[in-house]
């Protein structure tokens, strides 16, 4: 029998499509893009031109920022929530097996590929707060496992 279709062999089987996330991982993914907003951050990040790319270097530059936001405590405590947010896109995107979830009260944790959860906000609100901990450290503590 000749074969009509070149470079196609009957004994080959089809190719595996491509494995479908779970409802789980889109809803990690749905939480991940929401997280890496962090509006306000960003905005104050830009006004004193530092560039947030996701990587070490910025959460650095963070801490080294004068915290002029703590006169205001209602900017302090969305700035807080913004930055523990993003320290979590920062860890989720460059430590491998860093995941979202949501605890059983709502709050996003970072949940690291030892099983171990980071209160991302709580220590975001801290930081904003009083400046530590520092960003950068929490990152290197971390990816350190």
């Amino acid at each position: 029998m000749e074969n009509r279709f070149p470079g196609h062999r009957h004994d080959r089987s089809p190719a595996d499509p491509a494995p479908r996330p779970t409802a789980e991982q889109d809803r990690e993914l749905a939480m991940a893009e929401m997280y890496a907003e962090c509006g306000l951050l960003r905005e104050l990040a830009e006004s004193v031109d530092v560039r947030l790319d996701d990587t070490v270097d910025s959460l650095t530059a963070l801490d080294q920022l004068l915290p002029r936001w703590r006169d205001d405590p209602q900017v302090s405590q969305w700035l807080g929530t913004d930055a523990g947010l993003y320290l979590g896109t920062v860890i989720r995107r460059q430590v491998p097996g860093a995941r979202w979830q949501l605890a059983a009260d709502g709050r996003p944790l970072m949940v690291l590929g030892t099983g171990f959860e980071l209160d991302a906000t709580a220590i975001g609100h801290d930081w904003a707060e009083q400046g530590a901990p520092q960003l950068a450290a929490v990152y290197r503590a971390a990816s350190d496992g």
